[in-house]
């Protein structure tokens, strides 16, 4: 079975990208500890966290529902999608993996077999195997429908500003700003808790580009730092994702494996700064 041997899939691939394998006994920088967390953490509440739809049974538990996005529907096959119900613009996604994201603004023309079709063929898809984030497979597929969300402020932005908080054990460290997204790349930058932008931290790429620190503080940005404490508490990392739509606070995921835990968007550096800030049991 490949969860049992998920160490020694993990450090082939490791050698193969890096040149070297984990040393397991001394994890060191983020993407090291990630790794270690998913092979020999206590992973029980990922597949809850993780899963798009779930997640809310988690924010609810901890008193943060007010934060979901709107929901529209759900459904295990994308056949039974009600398309003249939803509204004149919203978000499908599949719950179990990344990146099954679809706009669907009904001003404009859209293919609904099309749609049906690329829905359907993710949900087969056992994403958890393709990276080595198996906790994935553990999520029961299915289709959510959600609000789609926009800001009225697009002075420094074409789209809405994605706020990916760092957090290790209920205490946030950074912030990730990533903003006007395309398919073609987005500009990022880090934001320390003063709202400082660090573009020193960062290995910008032609997707990963050079945000230049023009994201301004999120209004809700205390209301954002109490919220990921709160999600974080008891995890030894995770990153806590976020928007604020004019000064509205929303809930956007829980990712425990940025990158599938092979972050190169990152300086060395930054990514030891980060695995020194995530403690694992026997440290």
């Amino acid at each position: 079975m490949y969860d049992h041997f998920l160490p020694f899939m993990i450090n082939r691939r490791w050698k193969r990208v890096y040149g070297h394998r984990i040393d397991w006994k001394h994890p060191k920088d983020i993407n090291e500890k990630m790794q270690w967390l998913v092979c020999f953490g206590d992973t029980s509440k990922w597949p809850i966290c993780a899963d798009k739809y779930r997640v809310r049974e988690y924010l609810k538990e901890k008193g943060l529902e007010s934060l979901a996005v709107k929901l529209y529907g759900v459904w295990d096959n994308a056949d039974d999608i009600d398309y003249d119900s939803l509204p004149e613009k919203f978000v499908l996604k599949c719950n179990h993996d990344s990146g099954t994201c679809i706009i669907v603004d009904k001003r404009t023309s859209f293919n609904r077999e099309e749609i049906n079709q690329t829905l359907n063929k993710a949900l087969s898809v056992q994403f958890g195997y393709i990276n080595g984030e198996v906790y994935y497979n553990k999520i029961q597929p299915c289709i959510i429908a959600e609000e789609f969300l926009e800001s009225k402020d697009t002075s420094f932005s074409s789209s809405l500003v994605d706020y990916k908080v760092w957090c290790f054990d209920g205490k946030p460290f950074c912030i990730w700003a990533c903003h006007s997204r395309t398919k073609e790349g987005t500009y990022v930058n880090v934001y320390d808790l003063n709202w400082t932008a660090h573009p020193e931290y960062s290995v910008f790429t032609d997707h990963y580009r050079d945000g230049k620190g023009v994201v301004p503080k999120p209004k809700s940005f205390e209301q954002m730092m109490t919220a990921a404490s709160i999600l974080s508490e008891g995890f030894p990392e995770v990153r806590v994702d976020f928007y604020d739509v004019d000064g509205r606070l929303y809930f956007g995921e829980l990712t425990f494996m940025t990158l599938f835990g092979q972050i190169d968007f990152y300086t060395e550096s930054f990514l030891t700064v980060l695995g020194n800030h995530c403690k694992l049991p026997f440290e």
